[in-house]
């Protein structure tokens, strides 16, 4: 009986996992407010998102004309705006 006791008594003073549920506890509370801020934003963000995507898609449509390669033509030829005849 006595060393019942004793374990009872260990175990009320052990705090080693008082420390673990409180660091779950944290973890849940930050995760329930990221869950509620990204929904509050969620149509804003998305918003954001697909304007940084558009523009980044027509960047690289310009990006893309401009740097395909032209035709052979002299540079002096472009200068004054006609071609050389061949």
């Amino acid at each position: 009986m006595q060393s019942m006791l004793k374990t009872i008594s260990r175990f009320a003073k052990d705090e080693s996992g008082a420390t673990a549920i409180e660091y779950g506890l944290i973890a849940a509370l930050v995760a329930v407010g990221l869950i509620a801020a990204l929904t509050a934003l969620g149509a804003s963000l998305s918003k954001i998102f697909t304007h940084v995507s558009t523009t980044l898609r027509y960047r690289v449509v310009l990006t893309r004309r401009t740097t395909q390669p032209t035709e052979a033509v002299p540079s002096d030829a472009r200068v004054h705006g006609r071609r050389r005849a061949s």
